[in-house]
């Protein structure tokens, strides 16, 4: 995975023009790393294609804007004004940003038709594919369906060989968003939890959650390769000259969005170099173990309850503490509504007294709910045994 790299940046280092050289050096690097995920992706036999972005809901955005060039290039040059009504489809406990990403791309927050999750937050394929039917009754034009490898709460995988079929057969892009989850594509244990990823057509993945990159870093890949390049250049003659006495390819800067970009691959490059694939493994397959760990502990303890009595899926672990002062007491609407000051009372003293810092928050009916999380492979289960420890300190004497 070194290789040429390596050696393009040593010979660089030796010569007086390694400010010169160095931006062909990191594309290099871009391009073995986009490779590389490809593979893990499962797109093996295809030509890697893709970039490293700001973060996962631009790399999401990224999804959004080439899946619609593909259908409607003519967007392109026309606007949205072009086309018809279109609209895509992610599930309800999806991230955010594809919102974010429809009213920045002129498709509009309505246009996001949100598709019911089972108890354990995965997507039914059964309601997409009544909501895409619906859609098109409408007289709408259904383009886009994002997947989600570990949602933001639950840390889900939605049935990807399922949507897939469903994408398939209606003729719709199909995106996977393993900004949290994607990490798990180098675990062997763990890695069939994206069983049918590669059917996608695009994937987020973002290295700085489960691979402990420091931020930001995050890849967006595509299946087809020009696609992304067809879709955002400009071909400025002021900086894509093609005449220049070097080979353009590496002038990746038309396939995005921004102009300049930080080398945000070198920080991936430089931990896989350290690391390796099984280091990364190793680190994963642990962040995986402390979650099964804390998930065992809160069943032996009667003042904490699961919100799912099934084993976590990914790191996120999802718990009430119920404190004495609602022990006993009848589970009508006035302890829903007591129990969802719970979690917010305990959060203020942990951050008060700067002991831990750990999520909460609520889901539908759901009142507020703890929500630990493991991407640091340096937690022990020391750390665990003192979260619940504190959390029993802090809110053993809270009164309502």
């Amino acid at each position: 995975m070194v290789g040429l790299a390596g050696e393009w940046l040593t010979a660089a280092a030796n010569t007086n023009m390694f400010t010169y050289e160095i931006a062909p050096v990191f594309i290099i690097m871009e391009g073995i790393l986009i490779k590389k995920m490809h593979e893990l992706v499962g797109w093996r036999e295809l030509d890697a294609d893709g970039i490293f972005s700001p973060g996962g809901t631009i790399s999401n955005l990224y999804s959004v804007l080439v899946a619609r060039y593909k259908f409607f290039p003519i967007v392109k040059t026309k606007g949205m004004a072009a086309l018809p009504k279109i609209v895509l489809f992610t599930s309800e406990h999806s991230h955010y940003s594809f919102q974010k990403a429809s009213a920045v791309l002129g498709i509009g927050i309505e246009n996001v038709i949100a598709v019911k999750c089972d108890e354990r937050g995965k997507m039914m394929p059964s309601d997409l594919e009544e909501k895409i039917m619906a859609e098109k009754k409408k007289g709408h034009v259904p383009f886009y369906v994002s997947a989600t490898a570990g949602t933001t709460v639950y840390g889900a995988f939605d049935p990807f060989d399922k949507i897939a079929d469903i994408c398939e057969k209606h003729g719709l892009w199909m995106h996977v968003d393993a900004a949290w989850g994607g990490g798990l594509l180098l675990s062997k244990k763990h890695r069939t939890k994206l069983s049918g990823i590669e059917r996608a057509n695009s994937v987020t993945w973002n290295p700085h959650k489960m691979m402990g990159v420091p931020l930001q870093c995050s890849a967006i890949l595509f299946r087809e390769k020009g696609l992304l390049q067809a879709c955002n250049e400009l071909c400025a003659n002021y900086l894509f000259q093609p005449d220049k006495q070097y080979d353009v390819s590496y002038d990746t800067g038309d396939k995005t969005i921004q102009c300049g970009r930080h080398v945000d691959v070198f920080k991936l490059w430089l931990m896989w170099k350290a690391k390796g694939s099984i280091g990364f493994e190793n680190q994963i397959n642990r962040c995986l173990e402390n979650a099964e760990y804390l998930y065992e502990k809160l069943i032996l303890r009667d003042n904490f309850e699961l919100v799912f009595v099934d084993k976590p899926e990914h790191t996120n672990v999802c718990f009430w503490y119920i404190p004495p002062c609602l022990k006993g007491m009848p589970r009508d609407e006035e302890w829903n509504t007591r129990l969802h000051k719970v979690a917010v009372k305990i959060k203020a003293q942990m951050m008060e007294e700067g002991t831990i810092m750990v999520n909460y928050q609520p889901m539908k009916e759901k009142p507020n709910f703890f929500r630990m999380v493991f991407c640091n492979p340096a937690s022990r289960k020391s750390d665990i045994d003192f979260l619940l420890s504190e959390i029993e300190r802090l809110g053993s004497y809270l009164e309502f």
